[in-house]
């Protein structure tokens, strides 16, 4: 990934807390808080009360959208490696401390961290290759082709708003 690119990804993960997943299999993109740290989105999913996202997990790569913080809309997308890391390790003793701080609706935060190491799924999602799109690239995404058509130009007003006269 090119440097540009890199540092919009980052700087867009590191300010917004919630990213979108394409996961394959999945009909629409779902939304997941994460944790941005090293160069990776960290993502925890499955297990009682955690974001459901089926098939991350198995997955090798997923689609990762970013939002602006401002605005909320698309700012930039790229495909991630995705990868569970494991409970015990070196990663995982670095991350889920971070995890447990963001998790902000937790039924219980009391043991969540040894709860996850045997109920739930920590993903790191690595970016992979250059973005999919980032600003400005907007423009080469074509509409559909339809054929819905307009009833012809709209009509012209002369003289302005129309007052209302005081009677």
């Amino acid at each position: 990934m090119g440097e540009l690119n890199r540092a919009l990804v980052e700087e867009a993960a590191k300010k917004s807390d919630l990213l979108w997943l394409d996961i394959p299999g999945l009909p629409q993109p779902r939304a997941a808080w994460h944790v941005w740290h090293d160069g990776s989105a960290y993502v925890l999913t499955g297990g009682e009360g955690e974001q459901p996202l089926p098939g991350l997990p198995e997955s090798a790569q997923v689609t990762v959208i970013l939002r602006s913080k401002d605005k909320g809309g698309r700012l930039v997308s790229f495909v991630a490696d995705a990868e569970p890391v494991e409970p015990g390790s070196e990663l995982w003793d670095a991350v889920t401390p971070l995890l447990a701080k963001a998790r902000l609706n937790a039924a219980s935060h009391e043991s969540q961290v040894e709860r996850w190491a045997t109920e739930s799924w920590v993903m790191r999602l690595t970016p992979a290759l250059e973005a999919a799109q980032a600003p400005g690239d907007y423009a080469t995404v074509r509409p559909v082709p339809t054929p819905a058509t307009t009833a012809g130009a709209p009509p012209r007003l002369y003289g302005g708003k129309r007052r209302r006269v005081d009677r």
